[in-house]
């Protein structure tokens, strides 16, 4: 059983009035999310790889990514809330089913959850977004991210990644004034019988923090 920790977090909802994807806090504030801020991210080296596969394909992959992408996240969420999953029985695509079981093992290693799925701001990064989840790591707080990938990832090639848990890290301060540690991407990779797990703590976290700072200094100069 997974314990969770009750925080009473101000909540914020989505605001299209302005013809952009913001959130609104109950200060009135506009914020974008955080994936928004760092959509600048390898957009080059994606955007030569829709070219060289073409646009129907890359859309078909980036389609089957996205499903396979959520189904992932809405089984771990049921798992770490405690519900009962057959896998076998559940009405799961084989893929999903088979990331997930993989995932199990670095999941177990996860307690006294304080954030799932949850909305977090921040008026120092005026930033915003949602969080997979913020709990213990094998006794270490930390911002826990769940992803997929159809191959193994390189750390260096993951930076917006730790940059994304930096920011919901800084929310998570923020709003608590109860500080991480550590940033943890948990990886259920396709071609791989195990699943990545990789860490970013220390001098790591101010790094990623620092480059955090020039995407949203970048994009607030486009956008003011």
């Amino acid at each position: 059983m997974f314990n969770h920790i009750q925080h009473d977090f101000p909540k914020i909802t989505t605001d299209n009035s302005t013809g952009k994807r913001l959130y609104l806090t109950p200060t009135g504030d506009r914020y974008p999310s955080v994936t928004t801020v760092l959509s600048e991210y390898g957009k080059k080296e994606l955007l030569e790889w829709r070219a060289k596969v073409g646009e129907e394909k890359a859309n078909e992959i980036s389609r089957k990514a996205t499903t396979r992408g959520t189904g992932v996240h809405k089984a771990i969420e049921r798992h770490l809330l405690n519900e009962e999953i057959d896998v076998m029985r559940e009405n799961m695509m084989p893929n999903v089913r088979n990331l997930f079981v993989k995932m199990k093992t670095e999941l177990a290693k996860i307690n006294n959850i304080h954030c799932l799925e949850t909305k977090l701001f921040s008026h120092e990064l005026k930033l915003a977004g949602q969080v997979d989840c913020i709990a213990e790591h094998n006794g270490i707080l930390s911002v826990i991210d769940f992803k997929t990938s159809v191959r193994l990832k390189k750390k260096e090639n993951i930076a917006n990644y730790f940059m994304q848990g930096v920011a919901y890290g800084t929310m998570f301060t923020e709003l608590t004034g109860i500080p991480f540690e550590r940033v943890v991407i948990i990886i259920g990779v396709d071609t791989a019988n195990f699943c990545q797990t990789m860490v970013a703590e220390g001098d790591d976290l101010k790094f990623y923090k620092e480059e955090l700072l020039k995407y949203i200094e970048h994009y607030n100069s486009k956008n003011t």
